[in-house]
Formats: structure tokens, C-alpha cells, sequence
């Protein structure tokens, strides 16, 4: 039985099978992306793939609904949050045609010696893309867009939750007119994966997704002497310390934390309140949380995973001040945890879901400490109203994004990555296009 299926978290129906790829069809996928990397990747020029890239732009915008839909019946996203995410799947894309020519141009170097020097920014070939269920098109977005526009191929391989929105998204880019192989998407097991990584025409890989993932993919391209990049978990804190406006930050921390249902990487998931705050912001949170009406998780097996990551942090001795273990299937209740003891694990661990942990802290030094007792380093949110203090903060939070004084604020001009335990490299921004790119050197005598 095939492992790439539609099946509601809503309902616990499988709607749609689809076939897992024979190693026949896994081999001219990468032939296909080979061959389309060598005669058009390295053929036409940036405006030439912009143009495309464009075409590709308006067919998400056109198809906003139906895109929407899909990954409502694939993994549970809300309707309306499935419409932002398209929009801004689209966004990505047209930054990226827009700004390429810029990111790419040539870096002329002042040389000691007499002649002239430059860097050329040039692709290097196919990469797989190993993409997670929980933005089926965004996380795409982000890897598929700067790598087109560069003139790399790809080859993805998304997860087996979300096999109509990636046919999708190839259907998408054939009809703006990027040749086959330029997008090809593969229904393809781990092993066949593996394989494909190890072929010599194969130059990258990225994945999104968990940290035991990413050591394996990392392990396999590493021995195939590849460049990948990793973004993995996160168990973001969420720091107050001072504010002019409550209520505000109590809502942009729920925000934070039940974006998705709770299925985000960067989602603040480990509250941090200064003493003189705490309670009134947990009071606060907690009336927000209860009125919050939530997606269900991507399966219901999700579902049972995350209460058993609950009632193994109450067995230690935290309090579920709000929720706790009881769901139904899919669907989980927002759950706040509290007085989590200093050796339990659950303070080291992600809960992919809608649990928030709450820490009461006495001073700057002590949140930074319990901000940094933590194996992932992905993003931090502080809120001051010290504008030094945030700063501050954001130089010794060992994260790969402090949003002082905000959150949500994602961008297509924004990088995105994280330390430690949550990855290596960068993704959308100027570092984005420039993670798979021969930096090639050009020197030329003086005459």
C-alpha cells in the first residue's frame, strides 16, 4: 500500500491514494532534472527565468482557493490560514524574481595585485528537497524559489501527508513554462531518497523537518561529500519583561504559540515572565487560550503523541493550569503548563501543538539562562520597553531570529534559520539564494 495518501484530520477518511514512485520513475525524475538543469539552468538568464517565475506567481493567486483547499483536507490547516499561506508562497516567489538579478550580481574585488577580480554567482546543479507536512507550500516556496531563479533544479520529495498539494505545485510550474525536470516531484520512499542523494549529478539537499530527520539526511549528504541545509525544531522563547500594553503581548504570544494549530517551528512555545508580570500575563493568556478555536493537529496520532508528551511533564510535576491530556482524534485543547521542575525534560523538549510552557523569572540574567537551557536554537521573541535591553538579549539568546517587541513577523526579505540542535543555513532574504551557488572566482591579468 502506498505510503502518499489524503486523509483528513477533520474526518479520519482517506480521500485520495497516491502511487509511491518505482525506482524506474525515481531515476528519470532525476535524469529529467539533470537534463534541465544542464541545457536551461545554465542556458538562459535571469530575466529569462524571472519571466517564468512570474507566470508561476499569478497561478498561485489565481488558483488561491483551490490551493487552499487541498492542504485543508491534507494536513488540517484552517481555510482562512490556508489562504495566507498560499499568498504568501506567492510572495516568495515574486521577491525572488524581483531581487535575483540584484543578489546575483557580480562582486568585483580591489585586488593587491595589478588586474581585475570578481565573484560570479553560479548555480551548481539538481538539489532534493525534503519538505514537511506542516506548510506544504510555503516551506517549498522559500527552497524552490531562490534555486529556480539561480538556475538550480528540483527534485522534491515532500511528506507523504501533502501528495496533492506537491503535484500541485509541479503541475503549477510546467504550465508557466519551466521545462520538466526544472520542478519534478516524486512520490519516493526513504531508501529511494537515500539513492538519489548519493548520485554525483545531485549537488544539495534541504530538508525541513525534525531533528531526527535532518541527522539522517545530513549523515547521507555528508557522505556524498553534498551541502545541505537543515531547519529543524525549535522550542522558541517567548521573554516579557516589561510593556506598555499587556494585553498586547498576551495576544501576540498566543498568536506565536497557536499559529497552525501550534505545528510551527518558530512558534514561541516556552513563555518567560518577569516576576512583577507573570501572573497577570498567565491570567490573561489563559482567557485568550480558552477563546481560541483551534484546527485539529495533522492526525490523530499527532494527537495522541502530544498528550503523552503532557502527562510525562505532569508526571513530573507540572501543572496543566489549562487542557491537559483529554482530546478528541485530531483535535487538541489549548494546554498551558506550569511549575514544569528543573530536571524534567519537557523543558528541553518541542511539543509540536497547542501547549505553552510558563516560567517565572526574577531578572534579565535568569531569563536568558532559562531561554538558553535548551538544545534548539531557532527563534526568540523579547518584550521590553527598553530598547537597550532588547538588544541586549538579542546577543545573548543563542537563536537564529530575536523579533523584539513583535511576532509574526515572517517576510520574504527575512532570513530564516536557527543553531544548535535547529539546523544550519539560511533560507528567503539575500542569504537564500546564495545557500546552493558556486562562488565563482574570475581573474583576469592586467595587460
Amino acid at each position: 500500500m502506498s505510503r502518499y495518501a489524503v486523509t483528513n484530520p477533520a474526518t479520519g477518511q482517506v480521500e485520495e491514494r497516491f502511487e509511491t514512485f518505482t525506482d524506474e520513475q525515481v531515476a528519470a525524475a532525476v535524469d529529467a532534472a539533470d537534463e534541465a538543469y544542464r541545457t536551461w539552468g545554465r542556458a538562459t538568464t535571469i530575466e529569462q527565468r524571472a519571466t517564468l517565475m512570474r507566470k508561476a506567481v499569478a497561478s498561485y493567486r489565481d488558483q488561491q482557493q483551490e490551493l487552499a483547499t487541498i492542504i485543508n483536507h491534507e494536513m488540517g490547516k484552517t481555510m482562512d490560514e490556508a489562504l495566507v499561506e498560499v499568498e504568501f508562497s506567492a510572495e516568495i516567489l515574486e521577491y525572488y524574481a524581483d531581487h535575483a538579478a540584484e543578489f546575483l550580481a557580480d562582486e568585483p574585488i580591489d585586488r593587491a595585485a595589478a588586474g581585475t577580480a570578481f565573484i560570479r554567482h553560479l548555480p551548481i546543479g539538481p538539489l532534493v528537497g525534503v519538505m514537511p507536512w506542516n506548510y506544504p507550500y510555503y516551506q517549498v516556496a522559500r527552497f524552490a524559489g531562490p534555486n529556480l531563479m539561480l538556475g538550480n533544479t528540483i527534485i522534491l520529495k515532500h511528506a507523504s501527508l501533502c501528495p496533492k498539494s506537491s503535484a500541485a505545485m509541479e503541475r503549477i510550474f510546467l504550465e508557466a513554462g519551466f521545462p520538466k525536470g526544472a520542478f519534478v516531484n516524486v512520490y519516493a520512499t526513504n531508501e529511494q531518497i537515500a539513492k538519489v542523494i548519493a548520485d554525483p549529478r545531485v549537488r544539495g539537499v534541504s530538508l525541513t523537518g525534525s531533528e531526527r530527520a535532518g541527522k539522517a539526511i545530513a549523515q547521507e549528504a555528508g557522505a556524498a561529500l553534498k551541502k545541505v541545509v537543515c531547519e529543524l525544531g525549535g522550542n522558541d522563547a517567548f521573554i516579557v519583561m516589561s510593556t506598555d500594553d499587556l494585553d498586547a503581548a498576551v495576544e501576540a504570544g498566543a498568536n506565536a504559540r497557536y499559529e497552525n494549530s501550534g505545528q510551527i517551528c518558530n512558534g514561541a512555545k516556552r513563555f518567560i515572565i518577569i516576576d512583577s508580570l507573570y501572573d497577570e500575563f498567565l491570567k490573561r493568556f489563559i482567557k485568550v487560550s480558552k477563546e481560541r478555536k483551534l484546527a485539529p493537529l495533522c492526525s490523530a496520532s499527532a494527537a495522541d503523541g502530544l498528550a503523552a508528551q503532557v502527562q510525562a511533564a505532569i508526571d513530573d510535576g507540572a501543572k496543566a493550569v489549562l487542557g491537559g491530556t483529554e482530546h478528541d482524534g485530531a483535535y487538541y485543547p489549548a494546554t498551558i503548563l506550569t511549575d514544569i521542575p528543573a530536571g524534567s525534560a519537557a523543558r528541553r523538549t518541542e511539543f509540536f501543538g497547542p501547549v505553552a510552557q510558563f516560567y517565572r523569572v526574577s531578572s534579565e540574567d535568569e531569563a536568558i539562562a532559562v531561554a538558553n537551557d535548551s538544545p534548539y536554537g531557532l527563534g526568540s521573541y523579547v518584550f521590553t520597553t527598553d530598547s537597550e535591553q532588547g538588544l541586549r538579549f538579542a546577543d545573548r539568546l543563542e537563536s537564529g531570529m530575536t523579533y523584539i517587541n513583535e511576532s509574526g513577523a515572517d517576510s520574504a526579505e527575512l532570513p530564516f534559520g536557527g543553531v544548535k540542535n535547529s539546523g544550519f543555513g539560511r533560507e528567503m532574504g539575500s542569504l537564500g539564494i546564495r545557500e546552493f551557488t558556486n562562488y565563482k572566482l574570475v581573474t583576469e591579468a592586467a595587460r
